[in-house]
């Protein structure tokens, strides 16, 4: 059969009437009429009705035919021919038409379908089939599977389509696709590295990119002027419900511009990409300042689609009486508020009182809230009786008041924890009281993001990355409260509340860039090692430039409105970071680890560690985070022998069989003369702020998966 003369399910039409055509696919569905088979077959480009009929086919086809089962691999020729009137199926679109079989080829069988591939009803009116509520490991572990599934095949074909659409845009703005390393060394960007052990240099690791950073300005010095790249990128990061360790950004660079070359650019390549999803972007994108998205929404990523602005009472209350609020302000604290407007019908005195004061709102972090509802012109609350006149006066005014609105406010000594618990308030009140519209879509630029965030040590460290250049040059290194005043020319796309992508203008001077090193700590030393080549490029003329980089896979998912990025990967990981496809990540064999230099074998039962060359304890000191007083060595090194020959006589006694592992009980121990410490962040509580509430027997899970 030569596959040459092939054509497309999904591309035949009422026009190839009469034409005798050659087909290849998968048995998609099946129904027996005594006799007469008809079958959906299924390519990637859709399905079409294909008939075996024995007046028209040898009876060896239709013997054939008679054995065919789901997802069996076939070929047909025939002929197409239309409908019979009262027989078209609206649920394809070739529906209007059907080939008549005269010869079959069964390329492949296939096994019985761990779940339903087909979704498409045969007959007009059926109830269609979807594998959408099977579990979502099943089909990975089965994802070739799962890749025949209309709905997968179709966003995996539109995403192809958005990535041809950034590359015919990128090249006609004059950009350059340039691919950077895989293999490259480990920068301090944020997340972990995964790291990659080397073979001709033993125990040296290389480090996957979580961005292409380095080497697309590096590109930029080197005269480049405009870089892009559908680049893989790589975190180790702790598991969140729309993230993959690995995943695609699209990369871009460019020099000799400024922040609004980008707005103008991003802007413009935004509106096309939604296009494909038939998403209409409205242009120019607001631009919102980082300062005003935390102090209005709780988040610098604010979700436009509504209202429900933050709004900050503080004034309000300088002078009042109720205690609670004057004990906070007191202490430097701060009163901030949302006014959900018409929804007191939904919000009765029993559920702000019961599940949002004392389950949803200590869920978010605060300690508490207050509430007040509007009616015949007056605040209604538990506590309303603690307040002046002139205090609800401004109230009414300061929220703009209506009768049917409900106030909840939040006070705290920390600005922090108000906005940061308003922040998701904000977002669960939206979604609960069905306040987001539909099909909506409200872009907007963040801008103006701190340079620097506070450590716990004491010191900085870089709230996007060291190579950001901040708004001004004229800053004091050593100066850690002058430092957090520092803004920096960083952006974010936000779009519904989701961070697409970000970028910021880059440092191109060298003496910058070292002042920057210096605010984070690191010594000229430490610079050197790990900065070394880059600076040195620094010399030699770096030209003012910039980038930004899009999440693709996040971006394809709101275009195309999927539940998860990974209806939208070909092969993704699951929420633990595994492939139930292949296993990975797995363990290997000593010898390999041997290969790569990270197992020194001494012998057939040497162990891990036994051939290091450092003195044991102090190994273990350094791995435990755990320092070993002097006069403790000689016991320590006592109890590690004692371990080494129980671990020996174990191993004599087991012989060939397999160890069985057993948990045994512990007991913290603390050296002679040292008490527990109680953490601070325990006794008040903070250490589980944001934990899950409890309702009954259950866990209230969700706040802490946003």
């Amino acid at each position: 059969m030569l596959f040459s003369a092939r054509l497309f399910c999904g591309q035949l039409s009422p026009d190839d009437v009469g034409r005798s055509v050659l087909l290849a696919g998968w048995v998609d569905a099946f129904r027996d009429h005594g006799g007469l088979m008809f079958v959906h077959l299924r390519d990637r480009s859709g399905i079409v009705q294909i008939v075996f009929s024995p007046e028209i086919a040898p009876a060896e086809v239709c013997q054939r035919a008679a054995a065919l089962h789901a997802e069996y691999c076939i070929a047909v020729r025939g002929e197409v021919r239309k409908r019979l009137a009262g027989t078209e199926n609206p649920n394809i679109e070739t529906g209007s038409i059907e080939v008549l079989v005269t010869e079959l080829t069964v390329l492949a069988e296939s096994d019985a379908l761990p779940f339903a591939v087909s979704d498409k009803a045969m007959v007009a009116g059926a109830p269609s089939t979807s594998a959408d509520n099977v579990a979502e490991d099943l089909r990975l572990q089965y994802r070739y599977l799962d890749l025949r599934r209309p709905s997968i095949r179709d966003n995996l074909i539109l995403r192809h389509r958005i990535f041809q659409c950034v590359r015919e845009f990128l090249d006609s703005r004059g950009f350059l696709e340039i691919e950077t390393p895989v293999l490259t060394v480990s920068t301090p960007e944020g997340a972990r590295d995964y790291l990659v052990p080397s073979r001709v240099h033993p125990r040296s690791f290389y480090a996957l990119p979580q961005s292409p950073q380095i080497f697309k300005q590096l590109l930029m010095i080197g005269g480049m002027e405009r870089y892009f790249q559908l680049a893989r990128c790589f975190r180790d990061e702790d598991l969140r419900p729309n993230r993959q360790p690995e995943f695609t950004q699209l990369d871009i660079e460019a020099s000799f511009i400024d922040e609004e070359f980008f707005y103008e650019l991003i802007e413009e390549l935004a509106v096309k990409m939604f296009a494909i999803g038939g998403i209409a972007l409205r242009r120019p994108f607001p631009r919102m300042t980082y300062a005003e998205a935390i102090e209005t929404t709780g988040t610098d990523r604010p979700d436009l689609r509504f209202g429900l602005r933050l709004v900050d009472v503080t004034d309000v209350f300088s002078q009042t009486n109720y205690s609670i609020f004057r004990q906070i302000l007191n202490r430097g604290g701060c009163i901030k508020g949302i006014n959900i407007q018409g929804q007191s019908g939904k919000l009765s005195k029993n559920v702000l009182q019961n599940e949002y004061a004392r389950e949803i709102v200590p869920s978010f972090g605060a300690k508490g809230m207050t509430w007040m509802r509007a009616v015949d012109g007056s605040l209604e609350s538990n506590i309303a009786q603690f307040f002046s006149r002139r205090e609800l006066d401004s109230l009414r005014k300061r929220f703009d008041v209506a009768d049917g609105d409900v106030l909840i406010m939040i006070a705290d000594p920390s600005r922090a924890v108000v906005t940061s618990a308003l922040g998701p308030l904000r977002l669960h009140l939206a979604n609960r009281l069905g306040l987001v519209p539909a099909d909506s879509y409200c872009p907007l630029w963040v801008t103006d993001f701190p340079l620097f965030e506070a450590t716990e040590e004491g010191g900085v460290t870089s709230s996007h990355h060291p190579f950001t250049a901040p708004n001004r040059t004229d800053f004091d290194p050593n100066n850690r409260e002058e430092l957090l005043k520092l803004r920096s020319r960083a952006y974010d796309l936000v779009v519904n509340g989701e961070e697409l992508g970000g970028g910021s203008i880059r440092i191109n001077d060298r003496q910058l860039q070292r002042k920057i090193f210096a605010a984070l700590g690191l010594t000229e030393e430490e610079t050197r090692q790990k900065f070394g080549f880059f600076l040195r490029a620094f010399d030699f003329g770096a030209p003012p430039h910039g980038g930004l980089a899009l999440g693709m896979d996040r971006a394809v998912s709101m275009i195309l409105q999927t539940p998860s990025i990974r209806e939208v990967i070909a092969f993704p990981k699951n929420r633990s970071a595994a492939c139930p496809l292949t296993g990975a990540p797995s363990a290997v064999s000593r010898e390999q680890l041997a290969e790569v230099g990270l197992l020194n074998l001494g012998g057939p039962d040497a162990l891990p560690g036994t051939a290091l060359k450092e003195n044991r304890l102090d190994h273990l000191s350094w791995v435990s985070r755990i320092g070993v007083a002097e006069e403790e060595r000689a016991m320590i090194e006592d109890v590690l022998a004692q371990a080494d020959e129980l671990a020996l006589l174990a191993s004599q006694k087991a012989g060939a069989e397999q160890p069985i592992y057993s948990v045994a009980p512990v007991v913290n121990r603390t050296r002679p003369g040292t008490e527990c410490q109680r953490s601070e962040r325990a006794r008040t509580g903070e250490l589980l702020a944001g934990a899950p509430a409890v309702k009954g027997n259950y866990f209230q899970v969700g706040s802490i998966l946003e």
